[in-house]
């Protein structure tokens, strides 16, 4: 019951944020500023404080980084199968990557953080590390070559390399792994700092979630909502199991890529000429649906 409580919690600041949009409370211009608050501030310093205690060989290993890039490819290959009769490159291309394309930041790490202990916390900023590396390029180099744009992806693996997350992950790893000590107040102020990542993050998705429901390709979406919330998370049961990882990387690789699609997908989208409806509608679908399969998924592993 207490698992059902935090996420209907979560379900109402969700929804709380799409209808601050409607209202006109959120605008574009102030989502804008409270995203930046989200991504370069609250979700860094919960990062750091959930791995500035840990040594890297602790958490990294190579069963781990096997597993995921192998749940990830494999949810990829799958996706291309299943949506390679789209009727357009545009909407194919979309439904590619938001079968795989995970909201590991905003939602996995701060949700695994709200409901699991700090080690379980510590693999999920690894993973959320590691599989942001490789999801982020192969998405941009989907939607580029199916729809014939002109992506950089030299500028887009730049981006990454001055990452705010990323850097603070290896940042808060180190510290750790050279046995360095950070001080009590300091410590404390960026737990209270990251304790607002996931209602940050939450209405920040809220307030960019759009449907159409007139133009809903329910076959499409469908799909999408199938092998994101369910296939992939169920593929990650069977890989980590057969690696017969401890408990707490199970745990989190499991929750991890059970998250909906990134709210990210439709902004790649729009650059890169994807069906940015569809892709909006895909994300707003598996957020809110997610929020009962994550319950299912977190009672089970919990």
């Amino acid at each position: 019951m207490e698992v059902l409580g935090r996420l209907l919690a979560l379900l109402v600041v969700l929804l709380l944020g799409t209808g601050l949009r409607a209202t006109g409370i959120l605008d574009a211009g102030r989502t804008t500023r409270l995203n930046a608050v989200a991504y370069y501030v609250a979700l860094p310093a919960l990062i750091f404080v959930s791995t500035y205690e840990q040594a890297i060989g602790t958490l990294l290993s190579t069963a781990l980084v096997g597993g995921l890039l192998l749940v990830l490819f494999v949810t990829a290959g799958v996706a291309w199968l299943v949506h390679r009769n789209r009727d357009s490159k545009d909407r194919q291309s979309v439904a590619v990557i938001q079968s795989y394309h995970s909201n590991i930041g905003y939602l996995g790490v701060p949700l695994i953080a709200a409901t699991f202990d700090q080690t379980v916390t510590a693999i999920a900023s690894v993973i959320l590390g590691v599989v942001t590396l490789v999801q982020l390029p192969l998405s941009v180099l989907i939607l580029s070559t199916l729809n014939g744009a002109d992506a950089a992806i030299g500028a887009k693996l730049r981006e990454l390399a001055t990452n705010p997350v990323l850097l603070t992950l290896l940042a808060g790893l180190s510290v750790g792994s050279l046995g360095l000590s950070v001080p009590g107040p300091a410590a404390t102020g960026l737990d209270i700092v990251g304790s607002l990542a996931l209602p940050l993050a939450l209405l920040c998705v809220g307030a960019s979630l759009e449907v159409d429901l007139p133009a809903v390709d329910y076959g499409a979406t469908g799909s999408v909502v199938a092998l994101k919330i369910v296939c992939m998370p169920a593929l990650a049961w069977v890989v980590f199991s057969a690696l017969a990882v401890d408990a707490a990387t199970f745990t989190a690789a499991v929750v991890m890529f059970a998250t909906p699609t990134a709210v990210s997908t439709f902004v790649f989208a729009a650059e890169l000429g994807g069906d940015t409806e569809f892709a909006s509608l895909n994300v707003f679908v598996t957020t809110l649906l997610s929020m009962g399969s994550l319950f299912l998924l977190i009672s089970l592993v919990g």
